[in-house]
C-alpha cells in the first residue's frame, strides 16, 4: 500500500484517539474558516453566503437564469430552503421570478440587475478573504494535497451515494 492508497477497511473498527484528534481538528478549522468568510462576506457585502451561492450560480447560466430546481441541484439545496431563500432574495431586488416559457409548472429564477451589481461588488472582497485565510496560509504543496483530500472525500461520498 502506498501512502496515496487509501487505508482498507478494518470492518466496524472505531476510529483511534488520534484518528478523532484529527478528524475534530479537521471539522472545526473548517467551521472557523467558514464562520471567518461568512462573517466576513456580510460586513464587507450585504451578502449572506446563500446569496453568493445563489447569484454565483445565476451569473453563469445561460441568460442568467435558471429553473429553480436546476438551481436547487446546483447549490445542493432542498427545494423548500431555496424557495425560502428566494423569496428574501426576491424582496430585496436581487432575483426576480418568471413564469417558464417552455413548462408552465415551473418557473425561472432570473439574475436582477441589483443581484449582478451586488455580486460583482461582492466576488473581489470573497475572493481576497479565500486567498488570505485560505491559499495563503498553505504552501503550493499542502494546497495540492487539500486538492487531493476534497477529492478522495467527495469520491468516497459519492460512491456512497450511488
Amino acid at each position: 500500500m502506498t501512502e496515496d492508497t487509501p487505508r482498507p477497511r478494518r470492518g466496524r473498527q472505531l476510529p483511534t484517539a488520534d484518528e478523532l484528534r484529527i478528524w475534530r481538528d479537521f471539522i472545526e478549522t473548517a467551521d472557523a474558516l467558514r464562520s471567518e468568510l461568512t462573517s466576513r462576506l456580510q460586513s464587507e457585502t450585504s451578502l449572506s453566503p446563500g446569496d453568493y451561492a445563489v447569484l454565483l450560480a445565476l451569473s453563469e447560466a445561460a441568460d442568467r437564469r435558471m429553473r429553480s430546481s436546476e438551481l436547487a441541484a446546483g447549490i445542493g439545496w432542498e427545494r423548500s430552503r431555496l424557495s425560502h431563500h428566494l423569496a428574501r432574495m426576491e424582496k430585496r431586488g436581487l432575483i426576480h421570478r418568471e413564469e417558464c416559457a417552455t413548462d408552465n409548472r415551473g418557473a425561472d429564477v432570473v439574475l436582477a440587475q441589483a443581484g449582478a451589481t451586488a455580486f460583482r461588488g461582492a466576488t473581489v472582497p470573497h475572493l481576497r478573504a479565500i486567498r488570505e485565510l485560505f491559499v495563503d496560509a498553505l504552501t503550493p504543496d499542502q494546497l495540492t494535497a487539500a486538492g487531493d483530500l476534497a477529492a478522495a472525500l467527495r469520491a468516497r461520498l459519492t460512491a456512497a451515494d450511488g
